[in-house]
C-alpha cells in the first residue's frame, strides 16, 4: 500500500500483514490478518478472530481488537462498527465519545461529519454530536477544503459550505471531494473532468474515471480502461498504461500491470525499486 507517515503496509510470505520503512526494512512484523495505513500515529489492524483494533508505530496494540470494523483516525476520532453493525466514534484512548444513533456516520473532516438519519436523509454533526447542518440531502460526503459534496432529490451533485449553504449548484451526475483546489465531477455523458471552487470547469470532462489530486497529480482512466496521471493543467504526464493505479504519497505511487505485477513509480512514471 502507499506510504503513510513514513511506513507502508505490506503482505509477507506468510500472507500476513505488517509494515516496512522506506529502506524496505520490516519495522512491524507481518502477523496481522489485515491492516490499513497509519493516520495520526495509529493504524487499524485485524486479528485472527476477525476483530479490529489499533496499533502504534512500534507495533504495540493501543486499542484492543474488539470491533467488527474500524476506520482511520481523522481529527482525533475514528469510526468503529460493533457486532450489531452499528457505527460509533472513539478517541485515541478507545473511549466511546459519540454513541451510534445514526444509520450511517462518515469521517470527521474540518470539524464536521456527515450522518444519515432514520428517514435516509443526510446532514452534518459536530464533535459533540450536535446536528449543525439539517438532514435534508439524499447523500453527503465529508468536508474538504471548506466544501462538501451533496446529492439532491434529483440525483444531482453539488457542494455546500460549512453553514449548509449550497455554493455550487447540484448539476453533476457525480462529484468527489476538493483537493488542492480542484474536484473531479462527472457530466451527463458519464465523463469526468475537474472544477474549481467557483464551480468553473477547468479540466474538460473526457476521462472514464478520475480521482482527487494528491501531490500535484490525479489518477485518471482512459477509454481503454487503463490508468495514468494528469497535472493541474489537464496534461497527461504519466501515460495511461496501468491496469490499476494508487494515489501518490511521499513522491511514490503503487501501480499494477496486466499480469497482476505490482510496482512503485515516481512522478516521472519511472518504476523504482
Amino acid at each position: 500500500m502507499p506510504f503513510s507517515e513514513g511506513l507502508a503496509a505490506v503482505w509477507g510470505d506468510n500472507w500476513k500483514h505488517g509494515f516496512i520503512d522506506k529502506t524496505r526494512q520490516v519495522v512491524i512484523p507481518c502477523k496481522w490478518k489485515e491492516q490499513m495505513p497509519f493516520s495520526e500515529g495509529l493504524a487499524e489492524v485485524e486479528d485472527e478472530n476477525n476483530k479490529w483494533g489499533f496499533i502504534d508505530k512500534t507495533g504495540k496494540v493501543v486499542i484492543p481488537c474488539q470491533w467488527k470494523f474500524a476506520w482511520p483516525f481523522i481529527e482525533g476520532l475514528a469510526k468503529v462498527k460493533d457486532a450489531n453493525g452499528k457505527c460509533s466514534l472513539i478517541d485515541k484512548t478507545g473511549r466511546l465519545v459519540i454513541p451510534c444513533q445514526w444509520k450511517y456516520a462518515g469521517d470527521f473532516r474540518e470539524g464536521l461529519a456527515p450522518v444519515e438519519d432514520a428517514n435516509g436523509k443526510y446532514g452534518f454533526i459536530d464533535k459533540t454530536g450536535k446536528v449543525v447542518i439539517p438532514c435534508k440531502w439524499k447523500f453527503a460526503h465529508s468536508f474538504h477544503e471548506g466544501l462538501a459534496e451533496v446529492q439532491d432529490n434529483n440525483d444531482k451533485y453539488g457542494y455546500i459550505d460549512q453553514t449548509g449553504c449550497l455554493v455550487i449548484p447540484c448539476q453533476w451526475k457525480y462529484a468527489l471531494w476538493f483537493s488542492e483546489g480542484l474536484a473531479p465531477v462527472k457530466d451527463a455523458n458519464g465523463k469526468y473532468g475537474f472544477i474549481d471552487k467557483t464551480g468553473r470547469l477547468v479540466i474538460p470532462c473526457q476521462w472514464e474515471w478520475a480521482y482527487a489530486f494528491r501531490e500535484g497529480l490525479a489518477k485518471v482512466m482512459d477509454a481503454n480502461g487503463k490508468w495514468g496521471y494528469i497535472d493541474k493543467t489537464g496534461r497527461l504526464v504519466i501515460p495511461c498504461q496501468w491496469e490499476w493505479a494508487g494515489w501518490f504519497s511521499e513522491g511514490l505511487a503503487p501501480v499494477r500491470d496486466d499480469n497482476d505485477n505490482l510496482f512503485t513509480i515516481d512522478k516521472t512514471g519511472k518504476v523504482v525499486k
